[in-house]
């Protein structure tokens, strides 16, 4: 059996919901880690950036995009322990202006990825898995980047049995 990393960035709070804005209590992407996580087994390690985003979701949607445009690489609080001894690698992030939130890059630069297999899993609420699986492969050099899996963020709390069918074929 591999040794399984979940790792990932989710956003509890306000959230863009089916063309309104909704408060969550859990985010939609620690949400479908969590159903990995169960499937799969694995380590979940949940990444948190020093300055957090803001509280409004419209604010904090600015805030990533003036992020994208500057290439930033937001400092996050810890990274995980041991990252050598896991061979794939799910991540995990609310697909922000087309990617990944930057902190994601911030994280995963830090590693040599040779070898490793990545597999990416994604919220959002209808633009799919946008260009972050390519900016993945760019970013994981030497490691086999596999298809991702896009869940719609609304429906996120309901996937479990689709998110876990995923996973199993995945590894």
């Amino acid at each position: 059996m591999a040794d399984i990393l979940i790792v990932y960035y989710s956003r509890k709070g306000e959230n863009y919901w089916n063309g309104s804005l909704k408060t969550i209590s859990k985010g939609n992407t620690e949400r479908v880690a969590e159903f990995i996580h169960n499937a799969v087994g694995g380590d979940l390690f949940e990444v948190e950036t020093v300055k957090p985003y803001s509280e409004s979701y419209m604010t904090c949607i600015e805030e990533a995009k003036q992020e994208l445009r500057a290439k930033a690489r937001p400092e996050i609080k810890a990274y995980p322990e041991n990252f050598d001894k896991y061979d794939t690698i799910f991540v995990g992030y609310p697909n922000w202006w087309g990617t990944m939130p930057m902190c994601m890059f911030t994280l995963l630069e830090k590693y040599d990825q040779t070898g490793k297999t990545i597999i990416a899993f994604c919220t959002n609420e209808g633009s799919g898995m946008g260009s972050s699986e390519r900016d993945l492969k760019a970013l994981c050099k030497g490691a086999a980047v596999r298809a991702g899996l896009s869940i719609h963020g609304a429906e996120a709390e309901n996937s479990e049995s689709k998110v876990a069918a995923w996973a199993k074929r995945s590894i």
